[in-house]
């Protein structure tokens, strides 16, 4: 038995011997077409390096006189979920108080309440809202539901 480890320690020894260890030298190899790519993409503006703002700030101003409100798919954030209904409660009067042009809803999904704000028609709008209040609630989350908007 103490021959087959000795055996066994001469071969590991020998087999880590013939192991080194890897050079701190890295070579990139750049395809000249990827420039040639880059430059057609952004002369043409496809896929543009800087992306695209959006801004909430552009809202449009609704004659509600002449309107009438439907429900629609839709998309809107949640900023609150917890069985505490006076959390919820609180949580959405907060809101309310920053961002009284936009409307926050609570639902009850059993066991919990869930505070969700907005009407957005398109998930990007959402999703640069989310971003924008991300910092305020620690868990926020774009779900499809039914929205009212205004036509």
């Amino acid at each position: 038995m103490v021959r087959k480890g000795l055996i066994l320690c001469a071969l590991l020894g020998g087999l880590s011997a013939g192991v080194q260890a890897q050079e701190q030298h890295v070579d990139v190899v750049v395809d000249p077409l990827i420039a040639a790519l880059q430059a057609f993409r952004a002369e043409h503006e496809i896929n543009p390096a800087a992306r695209p703002t959006v801004s909430l700030a552009d809202k449009k101003v609704v004659d509600k006189r002449n309107m009438r409100r439907v429900r629609t798919k839709g998309f809107r954030v949640q900023i609150f979920s917890g069985a505490n209904r006076s959390d919820a409660v609180s949580v959405q009067n907060g809101f309310l108080r920053q961002y009284s042009d936009m409307a926050a809803y609570i639902n009850y999904e059993e066991p919990n309440f869930r505070v969700k704000v907005g009407d957005f028609r398109t998930r990007s709008e959402a999703n640069t809202f989310m971003r924008k209040i991300r910092g305020q609630y620690s868990n926020v989350f774009v779900f499809v539901e039914d929205i009212w908007v205004w036509q």
